[in-house]
């Protein structure tokens, strides 16, 4: 049996058409996912196997990518750890009780996965089943240092202010909480693989807030180790971080996610040929007119130029407003694009 075509590319074999799939590609573009909003919170979707399944499932059958990434939420993971989180509309997690002191970090557990996160492990397996051999199943962890920011801040921020001041004044604490975060996460990751997980993917979301030097000390051998946890093909992937590219790529993973400020040619030369790359159509031009998509997408695609490695995703999640048939025509036209050029 053949693996997924998403692994294949992932270890930079020849595959016969490029592979596709969207970040948030689940959830809030689908009508049919917002009906299901209308009875249900995030977590208690992610808390019900056949619920969770079906929404990460929505996506493929209306899509036809060629990976399904499970529906949950980084935050998700931290819950276990004895973290009381909600998910504001319009706002993102909220942290009833910020982190502030070694006590705080001192209180937290280190669970294991079957414990803290039984139904998202059983969805997985349900994903599994359902899809075809050469789809892949994804699974996901925040990276240490974008969780931690969530937590000592209590809420989403741009400047990252007490983060910084953490990491400065009290490393103790900080250095503390990224021990326990990597080694929660590692396990976690390495509970999906378990469960039927393909492909796992790192999302360090706001880790370009730190400069080389702060990523290096603060945030990359944590990163390094949760990318370590799985033997499984996994993706680093971040955003506005243009002057982390080579430090990432340092850390770890099979493939670099780029989002879509830079040419993905260059970022490739950056992150080095010897391993795979992931994106970048910058997902707001699906607000705009097909015929810009489409040169859009042939800019990225001849960028790439049919090297082996190349993943086409968009340069961050899939946008609410965007319509979900140009999703489907997106795929459509990347596999029909590289099917002639793919080795």
């Amino acid at each position: 049996m053949a693996d997924p075509l998403l692994v294949r590319a992932y270890r930079l074999e020849p595959v016969e058409r490029t592979p596709v799939w969207f970040m948030r590609q689940a959830g809030r573009s689908l009508p049919e996912y917002r009906e299901l909003r209308k009875q249900y919170g995030l977590f208690e979707i992610a808390r019900q196997p056949e619920l969770c399944a079906e929404v990460t499932l929505q996506p493929v059958r209306r899509h036809g990518v060629d990976a399904a990434v499970m529906f949950a939420d980084i935050m998700l993971t931290v819950l276990g750890m004895g973290v009381e989180v909600e998910l504001v509309e319009n706002v993102g997690p909220v942290v009833a009780a910020p982190i502030r002191s070694l006590a705080d970090v001192e209180r937290l557990t280190v669970p294991e996965p079957e414990e803290a996160v039984p139904p998202l492990l059983e969805a997985i397996a349900l994903v599994r089943d359902s899809l075809r051999d050469d789809q892949a199943v994804i699974g996901f962890a925040g990276g240490p240092f974008t969780v931690a920011g969530y937590l000592i801040e209590g809420k989403p921020t741009r400047d990252f202010q007490a983060t910084k001041a953490c990491m400065y004044a009290s490393p103790e604490v900080w250095h503390a909480l990224m021990e326990k975060l990597a080694e929660t996460f590692g396990r976690y990751i390495a509970g999906c693989v378990r469960a039927g997980a393909d492909v796992i993917q790192l999302f360090d979301s706001w880790v370009g807030a730190l400069s080389v030097e702060d990523y290096r000390e603060f945030a990359a051998p944590y990163s390094a180790r949760v990318l370590e946890a799985v033997e499984v093909p996994t993706i680093n992937f971040a955003t506005g971080d243009y002057h982390l590219l080579e430090e990432r790529a340092a850390v770890g993973g099979d493939v670099i996610g780029v989002d879509w400020r830079p040419p993905l040619d260059l970022a490739w030369e950056r992150v080095g040929h010897g391993r795979g790359i992931q994106g970048n159509l910058d997902g707001a031009i699906l607000l705009g007119p097909w015929e810009r998509v489409e040169r859009a997408t042939d800019d990225v695609l001849s960028r790439a130029a049919g090297r082996p490695g190349h993943i086409f995703n968009l340069g961050h999640g899939v946008l609410p407003a965007t319509n979900p048939d140009d999703l489907g025509r997106l795929v459509a036209l990347v596999h029909e694009r590289t099917a002639t050029v793919a080795a």
